[in-house]
């Protein structure tokens, strides 16, 4: 089914909708999906370090589960463990896709493509087998 393309902008940690001209674009649903749990941001838990210090811990009071948590990595070191979390991160973020049946499996791969820049590939395979990839990458202010 399509829905409106939702684009990440990875320089300026934002969302948008594409448009040709005063037309907006249609996409696919499980793209946006997949882009809302990733960039949305969940409320951090109790025993997560906030990075600008601060007692913030975002979410929506709605729904504080609804997106994910990488946004406590912005400014983590490029390390192997922040890949881990990434990886944890981005994996909790996607399970409500399993749990509807959405999506039969996720393979989530997580590496630093180049410095300051954290890569995730994630194949989705669906119900009925199809399988689509979706490709992301962050700018990264971590310390490198």
């Amino acid at each position: 089914m399509a829905d409106i393309t939702t684009v990440w902008d990875a320089a300026n940690f934002r969302g948008d909708w594409a448009q040709a001209g005063a037309v907006l674009l249609a996409g696919s649903d499980l793209d946006t999906a997949i882009a809302l749990s990733l960039f949305l941001d969940r409320q951090a838990e109790s025993g997560d370090a906030i990075p600008d210090g601060s007692a913030n811990l975002r979410g929506w009071w709605g729904n504080p589960n609804l997106g994910s948590r990488l946004w406590l990595l912005r400014r983590a070191k490029q390390t192997d463990e922040t890949l881990r979390l990434a990886y944890d991160y981005i994996a909790e973020a996607l399970q409500w896709l399993l749990e509807d049946g959405v999506v039969g499996r996720f393979d989530i791969n997580v590496q630093w493509v180049r410095s300051g820049v954290l890569g995730a590939l994630i194949v989705t395979c669906l119900p009925d087998g199809t399988v689509t990839k979706h490709r992301f990458a962050w700018a990264w202010e971590g310390i490198s």
